[in-house]
């Protein structure tokens, strides 16, 4: 177990401390914040609250968390659309609502456990027992292209592309607003929101990020665009458009709170990979199809038109 100490700011007077809690703690939903509270491992200023609680102002916080438990990955017969494959990759194209490796709160069901059981024991060790063979992640709620490497020299290989930008990756989405310029690049560091910390935002003293994007098509009140990634910062394409204020058409994380109809989750697809071979050095370029969600709405923003 290990104790974090939270001092609330102005904006929270008022708040439910359960909502609080879920919004300040890293991968603490609320459910799991009402626990604690119940359990007796929250204290305000050296007192138990009540589990009704409400932020007064100027308190201390004291959280005490238990070790999270790590899922084992285990071998899971998950079919798999493989768009490329040899003995020292794979590259998958995963569906939306799929995690890629397990965590607390999501031990199973995961690319990872679909790789093991598809690819066996060829699997990089280099990400650990938890993320074996992965060399870089995409949302859970994005769809898209994303590659494993089979062999710790192909992971090492694939990391220094990635590093350098020879690993190229390339998204389509569906933004929402009127873009006046056909192409444009966001140059804005990201970090832990410091308001949210289960959020990514844009903020100083945060790491380099760069997306490049370029105007596909125009619909009424939605841009189809293209964009390339520079850097890969965790949820950057989602971010940089919130920021510039064309969240991605059903982003509820950083975009409208309400889900759109005919989505499961963000517009987002990664559609394009381009790599050099890491035992050959040859250039793999790969693209796979929109989904049907995708197609969906480009058929009914069309109509609008």
């Amino acid at each position: 177990m290990h104790t974090i100490r939270l001092t609330p700011l102005e904006e929270d007077t008022g708040t439910r401390l359960d909502s609080f809690l879920s919004r300040r703690v890293e991968g603490l939903t609320r459910s799991a914040a009402a626990r604690l509270l119940a359990e007796g491992c929250v204290t305000c200023d050296g007192a138990v609250p009540g589990k009704s609680y409400r932020i007064a102002g100027g308190e201390e916080l004291c959280v005490t968390l238990p070790e999270a438990e790590e899922p084992e990955a285990v071998p899971q017969d998950i079919p798999l659309d493989v768009v490329y494959e040899d003995e020292d990759v794979i590259v998958v194209n995963k569906p939306v609502g799929m995690v890629v490796h397990p965590a607390p709160g999501h031990p199973d069901g995961t690319l990872v456990n679909a790789l093991l059981h598809h690819c066996g024991d060829s699997l990089s060790g280099i990400g650990g027992e938890k993320r074996p063979g992965i060399v870089h992640r995409i949302d859970r709620d994005t769809s898209g292209l994303i590659i494993a490497a089979k062999n710790d020299a192909a992971h090492l290989a694939l990391a220094a592309q990635l590093a350098d930008h020879t690993l190229a990756r390339t998204y389509e989405c569906l933004a929402v607003g009127n873009f006046r310029q056909d192409s444009g690049t966001v140059n804005a560091p990201i970090g832990r929101s410091r308001s949210d910390r289960k959020k990514m935002a844009v903020v100083a003293g945060g790491r380099p990020a760069v997306t490049h994007w370029e105007v596909l098509a125009r619909y009424p009140g939605v841009t189809h665009l293209r964009c390339r990634l520079e850097t890969g910062r965790t949820h950057q394409i989602r971010v940089h458009l919130a920021y510039i204020g064309h969240p991605i058409l059903g982003d509820t994380v950083y975009g409208n709170k309400k889900p759109v109809p005919g989505l499961t989750g963000q517009c987002l697809h990664a559609t394009g990979l381009r790599f050099l071979h890491p035992h050959t050095g040859c250039p793999v370029e790969l693209t796979c199809p929109r989904p049907e969600e995708f197609e969906r709405m480009l058929v009914k923003l069309q109509k609008r038109t």
